[in-house]
């Protein structure tokens, strides 16, 4: 007797792009995931409707985004965190999976703190991270720039773009980087609810 197949784990990406750079990371991740099984969601926080508020609810998993400014999440994915007070206040969020994507013009650009800002948050919500899961590359006389996590990040993803060029310019290997991260987070939330699945039987 087989049992049923459960449902596709339901993705949501709540990000803030400035320049477009990080939509690209945004779409990369969107793209990995559904091609992974997932049902994904794009949700712009700063331009976001009651309905996907409702989204991100229903999601198994989010993932965070936003490009590095001044050391730390742009000032608009600050005010949507801030917003999730409501949220927060409930446990709407509790036990669902969180992982994160970011961008700044250079190599590091304090990016880990921007990383660092959305596991805190998750973890406020009482949610579950999920981490980049990847070796570093580009750090050996061997390796390459054209390496998946040339930045060497564990957290999230992270990219570089130089700030002389728009999201044409977002890196080859940062955009697969991303897109790893968002297949993972889908295997991951398809692993998380065979699990509560198959404890509820």
């Amino acid at each position: 007797m087989t049992s049923p197949a459960l449902p596709a784990p339901v993705v949501s990406l709540a990000y803030h792009s400035g320049f477009g750079h990080t939509a690209v990371l945004a779409e990369a991740v969107r793209a990995a995931a559904a091609g992974a099984g997932a049902t994904v969601h794009l949700i712009k926080v700063d331009e976001i409707t009651e309905a996907q508020w409702e989204l991100l609810d229903a999601s198994d998993a989010i993932v965070f985004g936003s490009p590095t400014y001044m050391g730390t999440a742009s000032g608009a994915f600050h005010t949507f965190a801030e917003a999730t007070a409501k949220r927060w206040a409930t446990r709407a969020w509790q036990d669902k999976l969180a992982a994160g994507f970011t961008n700044s013009a250079s190599k590091s650009g304090d990016k880990l703190h921007t990383l660092q800002f959305f596991t805190v948050l998750a973890a406020q919500h009482g949610m579950n991270w999920v981490s980049l899961n990847l070796l570093p590359g580009w750090n050996s006389s061997t390796s390459s720039e054209n390496d998946l996590n040339r930045l060497g990040f564990f957290l999230g993803a992270a990219a570089q773009s130089d700030n002389d060029q728009g999201p044409e310019g977002v890196h080859k290997a940062d955009i697969a980087t991303a897109e790893h991260l968002g297949r993972r987070i889908a295997e991951q939330a398809r692993l998380y609810a065979a699990g509560r699945a198959a404890l509820a039987a």
